[in-house]
């Protein structure tokens, strides 16, 4: 039986973070790792210019996503990894959905919405300082998806609505057409990880300032964790593992036996929040140690990340090329 398309991306736009190493990565390389999909993984660094204007930095976050992946254990001969940029076919095809895009469907695009809402809430215009590259990010997205014929894209909540707008997509061209051009793509959702909490309890996320980025030095992590938000019970207060940041990062490291005695002591009193957050330490750190020591490696071998990526984009144009060639002639350009 052939196997099934997996395809999932992260931007460019910041150090990674833990959300997104349970969010995306970890996710994406346990669907992998019985060798069950045909995987691709992209760097969308045309997705991050909407809000990444430094080259430099952009530069920079490219090969730090890149070591990331390749350090959580990606196998470059098995799995595809490749740059967004590199891929010219992406855009070719980009241009070929806007035409089957109904304006209202971007309108109802959560990014674009939540946009002007923050701009009537401080009184500007609607469309005050956004972008085409927000407006229709949508759309680049969709193209990342179908370009290569995914089956199953595994997506943090927030970005469900995306491949559904994909799926609508496809679905016009592949009416218009009278021809299954475009494979219709499923979402797919990690239950346990929906939502990582952040520093201050909001879902981890850049814009909130409130991540903790992957590959801190043991100091830096310890320092980090310590920030994490609590209340203000005393030592000898009975405590909720429940309704607690800590804990709820703890049961993403931990086995069951290791959160049933911490949320044991935590019903029990007479264990303070600087204990709590001593024992996630722990826990944290052992799991990323070996991961941040092959990370420092990769980032000091930035000739061995590009051979990674150029190789990859070489496969992945051989099989975007056969996708456009298939879809001009049956729109007519050829």
């Amino acid at each position: 039986m052939e196997k099934k398309v997996l395809l999932t991306g992260i931007k460019p736009t910041g150090v990674p973070h833990l959300g997104n190493y349970f969010g995306a990565i970890k996710p994406a390389l346990s669907m992998v790792s019985n060798d069950s999909y045909d995987a691709r993984l992209f760097i969308a660094d045309y997705h991050s210019i909407n809000t990444m204007r430094d080259p430099e930095v952009l530069r920079q976050y490219v090969y730090e996503v890149a070591a990331t992946w390749l350090s959580c254990g990606l196998d470059p001969k098995k799995v595809l990894l490749y740059k967004q940029s590199s891929v010219i076919e992406t855009f070719e095809l980009n241009i070929i959905l806007n035409a089957f895009t109904a304006k209202g469907l971007m309108n109802r695009a959560h990014a674009y919405k939540a946009a002007v809402d923050k701009n009537r809430e401080k009184n500007n215009p609607d469309d005050h300082a956004i972008n085409m590259g927000l407006y229709t990010y949508p759309i680049l997205m969709a193209a990342d998806i179908l370009l290569f014929d995914a089956n199953v894209v595994p997506v943090g909540k927030d970005q469900v609505q995306h491949v559904e707008m994909a799926c609508d997509i496809a679905q016009a061209i592949n009416h218009n057409y009278n021809d299954s051009l475009l494979t219709i793509p499923e979402y797919v959702i990690d239950d346990n990880t929906q939502t990582i909490v952040g520093l201050d309890g909001r879902k981890m996320s850049k814009s909130y300032g409130n991540t903790i980025e992957l590959f801190l030095s043991e100091k830096q992590l310890k320092k980090s964790l310590n920030r994490i938000v609590t209340n203000s019970q005393e030592i000898e207060e009975v405590k909720d593992p429940d309704s607690c940041n800590v804990f709820s990062l703890y049961k993403l490291f931990s086995t069951k036996d290791q959160q049933d005695q911490l949320a044991a002591r935590y019903r029990a009193g007479g264990m303070g929040w600087g204990h709590a957050k001593s024992e996630l330490f722990e826990v944290v750190n052992a799991e990323l140690k070996p991961i941040r020591e092959k990370y420092n490696d990769l980032i000091n071998n930035k000739d061995y990340i590009d051979s990674v990526l150029m190789e990859g984009a070489e496969k992945a144009r051989e099989i975007a090329s056969k996708k456009i060639f298939r879809l001009r002639k049956a729109i007519g350009i050829d």
